[in-house]
């Protein structure tokens, strides 16, 4: 019996160390030797920009283009990885960002982007399927904030389906490395 659960990334490595889950599909997930982790994907992160934003027609985004900006990200409880990960490359390049906005779900980020609050940062999973008026998504070009998505299990765990439907998931989803592409966030006509 497949079950589809909805958590945070931390929520869903403890939800799989104590068992209540069998397999989950995170982001970064931290090195622990409780849990296995299989990448099969690279997940990118985007900046979300009003289209009047001087940074918006560029290809890739550098961080410095952000720096005069207060920045929308996700809440360090979210994703402790990615956020911590974000403020430590703007760090690296002597950014301090104005204002930090935490929110916990990219619709909320997109719509602060769409009332010109700030500008967004997130990763690309997080924003297929959102849109606002106004609002462009470009990919970063700092490498260093590019992570693997993986499928992740409880070290020495004895199920044999969940093995199964591993091997299954990752022999569908070979590892899909490929270039961030530009997405263009825009309402229906």
């Amino acid at each position: 019996h497949i079950q589809l659960v909805t958590q945070f990334s931390n929520e869903l490595v403890r939800s799989v160390i104590a068992g209540e889950l069998n397999l989950a599909l995170v982001t970064a997930p931290p090195n622990n030797s409780q849990i296995t982790a299989a990448t099969f994907a690279e997940t990118h992160l985007y900046a979300a920009l009003p289209q009047t934003h001087a940074a918006a027609q560029k290809e890739l985004i550098a961080l410095q283009d952000l720096a005069k900006d207060e920045w929308i990200l996700f809440a360090r409880r979210v994703h402790p990885v990615i956020h911590d990960a974000i403020l430590d490359a703007s760090r690296r390049e002597g950014i301090t960002p104005k204002h930090a906005h935490d929110i916990i779900t990219a619709q909320q980020a997109v719509h602060l982007v769409s009332e010109h609050v700030g500008v967004a940062i997130l990763t690309k999973p997080t924003i297929i399927g959102f849109s606002a008026e106004g609002v462009v998504l470009r990919p970063l070009s700092d490498r260093s904030l590019c992570f693997d998505t993986c499928l992740i299990m409880r070290t020495g765990h004895n199920s044999r389906l969940a093995d199964e439907f591993a091997r299954a998931f990752l022999r569908r989803f070979q590892p899909q490395i490929l270039p961030p592409k530009q997405l263009q966030l825009s309402l229906p006509a």
